[in-house]
């Protein structure tokens, strides 16, 4: 059976508020707003990362398709610069000339018909390079707000994390004053009772299930003796006494 006196037992309600205090910052620190913001977050920038990369690929193969689109009005344009020289030279017979001004004809139809394709995807590549830049600008717009919500979810933490060091420090002065056997009872009864294991019996209830106590547990604790540790018969956990415990 383990005892200890009362102002021992008194301590280990001390220990039972400072692990309490913990689970309430570890809880708090769990549950933060920023958090599921900055998942939400981190979400959108993934999303923007995969859109991207289809618009920048998107964005290259259009930029290629202008460039080959000039090539070919410049390849007819070289051709066509060619023939006419040629042709007010007077380089040639008649008929040579005649052939001439006819290719050279075909070749101003075939430079409008390529002109007009490069038109087409030089402004299907415009639009896909705005549309990089607008993805750019969001994704920015996002990894700031990120970081302003990482920045404030880091400085709470922070002060939380501050206050957990000093509950920690006065939880090891708390139990610097319990026996070890006691200790060792209340850690086996915490652990299988949600986190609470040792209550106040105030107004003969047990604070720890909240239940009153009955006649014949009241008796038996009334004729226990200072020292003895108590149990609550109705949740196990550990029974403290104290001068409001209504005996």
């Amino acid at each position: 059976m383990v005892s200890a006196a009362p102002q021992e037992q008194w301590r280990l309600l001390d220990v039972q508020d400072q692990d309490t205090r913990l689970a309430q910052i570890a809880h708090r620190v769990a549950t933060l707003p920023e958090h599921a913001e900055i998942e939400r977050l981190q979400a959108r920038l993934a999303t923007f990362a995969a859109e991207l990369v289809v618009a920048r690929t998107r964005a290259d193969d259009l930029a290629r398709e202008v460039a080959k689109a000039e090539a070919d009005v410049e390849q007819v344009r070289q051709r066509a610069a060619r023939d006419r020289a040629r042709l007010e030279a007077g380089q040639g017979s008649a008929k040579d000339l005649l052939s001439m001004q006819h290719e050279l004809d075909t070749l101003a139809r075939r430079q409008s018909v390529l002109e007009d394709v490069e038109l087409e995807v030089m402004e299907r590549q415009e639009a896909a390079a705005a549309q990089v830049e607008d993805l750019q600008a969001e994704q920015e717009r996002v990894q700031a707000e990120l970081a302003e919500l990482e920045a404030r979810r880091d400085d709470q933490v922070g002060v939380l994390d501050a206050e957990a060091v000093t509950v920690r420090q006065a939880r090891e002065q708390a139990v610097a004053g319990v026996p070890a056997d006691l200790v060792a009872l209340y850690e086996r009864v915490r652990a299988s009772s949600g986190g609470v294991g040792a209550a106040r019996l105030s107004r003969r209830r047990c604070e720890g299930c909240r239940l009153e106590l009955n006649a014949t547990d009241l008796g038996r604790i009334r004729t226990a003796a200072d020292d003895e540790v108590l149990r609550c018969e109705e949740c196990g956990r550990i029974l403290v006494r104290t001068p409001e415990s209504g005996l």
